[in-house]
């Protein structure tokens, strides 16, 4: 189930978990987490096999396709990044080391 990894669970953070969580029900085996990084940014992120076999590009515009479809727009708004690896990327990915310890904020 996905799952918030630090930050308060506020109104938008609740309603993108459970974006979220619809995805990994529609897609299972996904892992799917998320972290409120400031006031006014949230950062999401997929785990999937899935992704494995599709460009990046590809990977965004079906996750915010999907997204936009449970989301409102403010919410919507609010993730300013969406992390979207297959497992073996993870070990890889910067951005992946940025999501598991991320430099504080200053807002």
């Amino acid at each position: 189930m996905a799952n918030v990894v630090r930050g308060k669970r506020d109104k938008n953070v609740r309603a993108i978990l459970a974006g979220l969580h619809a995805y990994e029900t529609r897609f299972p085996g996904s892992v799917a987490s998320l972290y409120r990084r400031n006031p006014g940014a949230v950062v999401v992120r997929i785990v999937d096999e899935r992704f494995a076999r599709l460009p990046r590009s590809r990977r965004h515009d079906r996750v915010w396709q999907f997204l936009a479809d449970r989301l409102g727009e403010d919410t919507m708004g609010e993730i300013s990044a969406l992390l979207l690896l297959a497992p073996a990327e993870k070990r890889t990915s910067l951005a992946n080391q940025e999501f598991e310890d991320p430099v504080a904020s200053h807002l």
